[in-house]
């Protein structure tokens, strides 16, 4: 009975850990499509695949150095008598690199900049896996601290993240074609991203803010374009069928 209780602990364990990891990765796969977009057609799937690679290479890595990863959290200086830490630093130095980076790429969209031109001009293929290994490093951070706060057993912690990427690798080409299927989506996610630039930063400034917040008014907005998406597909429809 003991060992039925520790199995059905772990598995609700394991099944938690690896439900949120995915919820702190639908940033990071978002960003990493945006990029991979950039580039030739022939070279987007690799460079996602590689990108959430690197994301779970540097999250095992950062589980593997428990000790070093909560260091962070000790205070290095004061600025105006709030503390920063190392974690603060990251966090700051991402947030701000996400935030330029999506205000950047929303300028071009809107000042009609093209998607072919702007790939030949600024991204290579190293320069995108530089790009995303940067906020790699960023985004697990956050998932690390999260799993050290839910569960104590390293291998479920491991699992989870692997079970995670896995499943973000296996849908990252069907989020991305969708995507870049729809213009609108994109700048929705460029606005996510903008968003979550600028919690990273107030996080780091010492202004928490709940990501059941930020993820609920996510969630809000998908739904809301969702229901937009449908309309328009009714109209091209009931156009077409006058037309016929």
């Amino acid at each position: 009975m003991n060992f039925l209780l520790i199995d059905t602990e772990i598995a609700a364990a394991l099944a938690s850990l690896t439900a949120m990891e995915i919820v702190l990765g639908i940033d990071n796969i978002i960003f990493i499509s945006i990029l991979a977009s950039r580039l030739p057609e022939h070279q987007r799937r690799k460079a996602r695949l590689l990108g959430l690679a690197l994301a779970m290479l540097t999250r095992i890595m950062l589980l593997f150095s428990l000790s070093w990863v909560m260091s962070l959290k000790a205070p290095l200086f004061q600025v105006f008598n709030h503390p920063f830490s190392g974690r603060d630093l990251l966090l700051l130095g991402g947030g701000l690199f996400l935030v330029a980076k999506a205000t950047r790429e929303i300028h071009e969209r809107i000042e009609g900049d093209g998607d072919e031109l702007s790939t030949k001009k600024n991204s290579t293929f190293i320069g995108t896996l530089v790009q995303i290994l940067i906020l790699d490093i960023v985004f697990s951070l956050d998932s690390v601290i999260t799993a050290v706060g839910m569960v104590d057993e390293l291998w479920i912690m491991v699992t989870a993240v692997v079970i995670s990427v896995i499943t973000m690798m296996i849908f990252s080409t069907s989020v991305s074609n969708f995507i870049s299927k729809h213009p609108t989506v994109k700048m929705l996610a460029l606005s996510f991203l903008l968003l979550i630039g600028v919690v990273l930063v107030g996080d780091a400034l010492g202004h928490h803010i709940a990501k059941g917040y930020i993820y609920g008014a996510m969630a809000f907005s998908v739904f809301v374009e969702f229901l937009n998406l449908a309309a328009s597909r009714k109209k091209k429809e009931e156009k077409a069928h006058q037309a016929s």
